[in-house]
């Protein structure tokens, strides 16, 4: 269940799993939303927009503690320039994921619909908006969404630079088998 130094554990790759499907599907969403305007397809990505999102930063809270209850267990990014770099593009990752949908809570709460992603109410409507957190939140939210792409994009390649030229067992690590001779 936890992590070792040799293996991400089940709890961390389950987090880690759901979260890239969730986030894929609202990047899809996004996506044909700039792509093709509203469609009867964009509608339906769209108003999937805000649960999973919901559901999204749950599980990524939880990633964060459970990340922060396994650090001294955790596979080591490595040595150098590049072990600093690894850290840095993790706590960037972390950060970004972290303040993308605080940015849509504050935007949420300041708004004048209430907030209720599955039907239940979290916080009522504000009448009037609270401007400061609908304007910030809606500076932030889908910017920092697009940065948080573009790191995925950079993790993605860090993966195909593990994997392709240094083949030192990154991808199987977090695909929970340990590569031969670890």
């Amino acid at each position: 269940m936890r992590d070792t130094e040799q293996l991400y554990g089940q709890v961390t790759r389950l987090l880690h799993w759901s979260i890239a499907a969730l986030m894929l599907w609202q990047f899809l969403g996004m996506g044909l939303r700039a792509a093709l305007g509203r469609t009867p397809l964009v509608s339906f990505f769209v108003g999937s927009h805000q649960p999973v999102g919901t559901v999204l930063f749950l599980l990524i809270v939880l990633r964060v503690v459970w990340a922060l209850a396994n650090r001294g267990r955790r596979p080591d990014h490595g040595p150098g320039l590049w072990g600093l770099a690894a850290r840095l593009g993790h706590l960037a990752l972390y950060l970004v994921m972290v303040l993308v949908p605080v940015a849509a809570l504050l935007r949420a709460y300041g708004g004048e619909r209430a907030f209720a992603p599955f039907g239940f109410q979290i916080f009522p409507a504000q009448q009037p908006p609270v401007g400061w957190m609908v304007g910030l939140g809606e500076a932030l939210h889908g910017e920092m969404a697009w940065l948080l792409l573009a790191l995925i994009a950079g993790h993605v390649v860090m993966v195909g630079v593990h994997e392709g030229m240094w083949r030192d067992g990154t991808l199987a690590r977090m695909a929970g088998r340990r590569r031969a001779g670890l």
